[in-house]
């Protein structure tokens, strides 16, 4: 969780990486009705009789495996979860009530995080990072207080790893918070305050003119870019807001140019440069972009730096290199940048039982990257500018790995996906979920959200698409960019 080298390289052992969520079922097909069906909570795989109560099945996979992300929320928590490891007959972890924070595990909030609208008795939910492993089989059921809690809300997500067959995982057991807790707890501060890095600095300070551009060739040879600092100096206060998304960052590896993207949308703080502190990435008040992904190349590497704003810019630059060993597992480190004017973002309650596919009042499904070849996603970072006096983000996010046609994630809503719930226009930072900007209370304006994985990242072999649905509370237009990052073998492309 805290090596940034490993996500340069294609997993092994291999892993698939799939979600369970309440996501509607009425979705089943872009061909079919309901495939913007909203009704994403209590909705299970099936339902279990036990003696004296039933339980809601939420998970139900084979391993060996790893739950590597637990996210959930509702309005009234009154219930029993619990956790059934390696086809055992009576769950080993059990939880009273719909919230990971009463699971007794002694975890500070990087690995297990409170949302902005936490409430213990009430509202809110919480997002779980601490990886559960299992060897045989894991099964989540929810088990409702009583009839009238049945009828109150109850959203989830369950991120987890399915390793090839034979590999050795051990079981989770509630000792082994106690047995790792040194480690648990030197993780959870790292996760925080990133270790300095060591290397050799390439140091340059730049001023473009309107329309100029400016490339640095870092040193020949393996090696890799560990940290990249891009301070912006002397900026006008009045030139701030544009000023982040007209200075365009690429970079060239091998003779490949794999980034091309608008300084603060490639650091997440998006449109107007807002401040980020997360694992991979950090932009400070005074305009100080620090990057932390780690971008090896074999060969060569350049860093271009173009002003597309119509006033002359001041850039101090400091990329630290290190060598790096390549092999047949490491992989580039890439953006795709997309940027959309006035997207139609519908009404939630379009009607299930038409299909929205050829309707033009239909929502639609907005791409954020189509990408083609092998590699691993690692997030991204939306950008918005809402034109409507309400909220624009009911629509779920989508993931598809290797051209299937149901998505291996089907989430629950948009600001589920950024780890925290019930439509907050709130600032927040964690090491791996953020929200840098958030205008006004309606959700008005701009708004940007963030989120990048390390242990929840998936692997693609062939293709790789994000959608996003467009949906909102009271229907109207955006304007989105979205940024994704993810890791690819030579010839991988997002075109």
């Amino acid at each position: 969780m805290t090596d940034f080298d490993a996500v340069t390289k294609f997993p092994s052992p291999s892993f698939t990486l799939k979600q369970a969520s309440s996501y509607d079922r009425r979705s089943i097909s872009p061909e079919q009705p309901g495939w913007f069906a909203n009704g994403d909570f209590n909705q299970f795989i099936r339902e279990e009789k036990k003696d004296d109560h039933n339980e809601f099945v939420m998970m139900d996979a084979d391993g060996p495996g790893v739950i590597v992300r637990f996210w959930l929320t509702t309005l009234a928590k009154q219930g029993t979860m619990r956790f059934y490891f390696d086809n055992e007959e009576n769950a080993s972890l059990i939880i009273s009530d719909f919230d990971l924070m009463k699971a007794g595990f002694d975890l500070g909030p990087g690995l297990l995080n409170p949302h902005s609208s936490y409430e213990p008795q009430g509202k809110g939910g919480n997002t779980l990072y601490f990886p559960v492993p299992y060897q045989k089989h894991c099964k989540i059921t929810w088990q409702f207080a009583d009839s009238a809690n049945m009828k109150t809300p109850h959203y989830y997500q369950i991120n987890y790893r399915t390793y090839t067959p034979g590999t050795r995982v051990e079981t989770f057991a509630t000792d082994d918070l106690k047995r790792y807790k040194t480690a648990i707890d030197k993780a959870e501060a790292v996760l925080w305050n990133p270790p300095p890095v060591k290397g050799k600095d390439v140091v340059r300070h730049l001023k473009l003119a309107p329309g100029k551009t400016a490339s640095i060739s870092m040193p020949n040879g393996a090696a890799a870019i560990r940290m990249l600092k891009l301070g912006l100096t002397s900026i006008d206060e009045k030139d701030k807001e544009k000023l982040w998304r007209s200075v365009m960052l690429k970079i060239q590896f091998d003779g490949h140019q794999t980034v091309l993207c608008p300084l603060g949308d490639f650091i997440g703080g998006g449109f107007g440069g807002k401040p980020v502190k997360s694992w991979y990435r950090e932009l400070s008040d005074s305009g100080t972009l620090t990057s932390r992904w780690v971008m090896p190349y074999s060969k060569s590497a350049v860093l271009t730096i173009e002003n597309k704003y119509d006033v002359e810019i001041s850039l101090d630059v400091k990329a630290t290199i290190t060598p790096f060993r390549w092999n047949d597992r490491t992989m580039y480190f890439h953006t795709t940048y997309k940027f959309e004017q006035d997207i139609k973002d519908a009404k939630w309650d379009y009607d299930a039982g038409k299909v929205a596919k050829n309707d033009p009042a239909g929502p639609i499904d907005w791409n954020f990257a189509s990408i083609r070849g092998k590699g691993v996603y690692l997030g991204n970072t939306l950008s918005v500018n809402n034109h409507m006096k309400s909220w624009y983000g009911e629509g779920d996010a989508k993931a598809y790995v290797d051209q299937e046609t149901f998505p291996s994630e089907f989430g629950t809503g948009l600001e589920d996906y950024y780890n925290t719930s019930w439509a907050p226009v709130v600032l927040y930072q964690t090491p791996f979920a953020n929200a840098p900007r958030a205008d006004q209370p309606s959700s008005a304006g701009y708004n940007t959200f963030t989120r990048t994985r390390i242990l929840d990242a998936i692997p693609f072999s062939k293709t790789f698409s994000f959608d996003m649905e467009m949906l909102s509370w009271d229907g109207g237009t955006i304007d989105a960019s979205a940024t994704t990052y993810w890791y690819g073998f030579a010839g991988a492309s997002d075109k």
